[in-house]
């Protein structure tokens, strides 16, 4: 087992890219563990590839499968070789966004917002990660699960509640693991506003009038912890380019379904939220290491 063990946990492959695939490539490159926990197949995706729209969910339903290919083929691109889905591939399903149809699938993972038992088989099946990998760093969405998808928000709910039981010793079975520092996720507006300025964007998704209204991006001074994967932006653009029918990428940008384009930068940023900060800082005081003040 090597010393530094690092376990994201993100709702649908692409996710993990998007927020922090230049950190994954820069800790596995230094010799860390790094495991990716997906928690769907990402089976409601609209589809940007229009020779594969028979895929999407309301067609053949065959979309979760062909992001499985997706997924590896990204994590070959950002040098991960552990990457998982909750409960195994297909254990849970893609949610949909908030309010659509999709969200009452019997196998949903937004179903275990109101179902105990859904939630608590989420939680163990991550449990077992947990004690199985012993991260001393774990990194998930924000409580608004970034921007309000309900698998988001949901897989931020799973991520916390499986770091905590997974240090009692009296949940489930398996050694008990303390998990020493608690990350979420952060787009910090500054950058959001720079990538709109350098695309030329006139409209805003959403029906909002500027990035402030955005139902994602933090304010530059709740961001603790920045890492420096620059050398690595390569690979993330690599990695984006993987997730086709999600993702397309033009240069250094790229854009989900909802075209709007945003910057593939190779410095990201996270927020701690359980755990300690440790050093070396830059010079707005952020540390810059996931890993500091850890125990190996």
């Amino acid at each position: 087992m090597t010393d530094r063990r690092l376990l994201l946990v993100h709702a649908h492959p692409d996710d993990e890219t998007i927020t922090s695939g230049a950190t994954m490539a820069s800790y596995a490159a230094a010799g860390a563990q790094v495991t990716l926990l997906t928690c769907t197949l990402g089976e409601e995706g609209e589809i940007l590839e229009p020779e594969l729209a028979q895929l999407e969910a309301a067609q053949a339903d065959q979309l979760g499968g062909y992001r499985i290919g997706e997924l590896t083929a990204a994590m070959a691109a950002l040098g991960v070789v552990d990457h998982r889905f909750l409960g195994g591939a297909g254990r849970f399903r893609d949610s949909g966004m908030m309010g659509t149809p999709a969200n009452a699938h019997a196998r949903a993972f937004w179903r275990a917002d109101a179902e105990p038992a859904v939630f608590d088989a989420a939680v163990a099946a991550a449990v077992e990660v947990v004690r199985e990998v012993r991260p001393q760093v774990m990194i998930t969405y924000d409580d608004n699960g970034d921007y309000g998808h309900p698998d988001h928000i949901m897989a931020h709910r799973v991520a916390t509640a499986a770091a905590e039981r997974a240090a009692d010793p009296a949940y489930g079975a398996g050694t008990p693991w303390q998990v020493e520092k608690f990350y979420w996720t952060a787009t910090p507006k500054s950058l959001l506003r720079r990538g709109f300025e350098a695309v030329g964007a006139a409209d805003l998704p959403f029906g909002v009038a500027s990035v402030d209204d955005l139902p994602f991006g933090v304010e530059d001074d709740v961001i603790t912890t920045v890492v420096d994967g620059v050398e690595f932006a390569e690979a993330k653009l690599a990695a984006l380019r993987a997730h086709r029918t999600q993702i397309a990428v033009d240069g250094p940008f790229f854009a989900l379904s909802n075209m709007l384009g945003r910057e593939a930068v190779g410095v990201e940023h996270f927020r701690l939220i359980r755990g300690r900060l440790g050093g070396p800082r830059d010079a707005d005081g952020r540390e810059t290491d996931l890993f500091a003040g850890t125990t190996p």
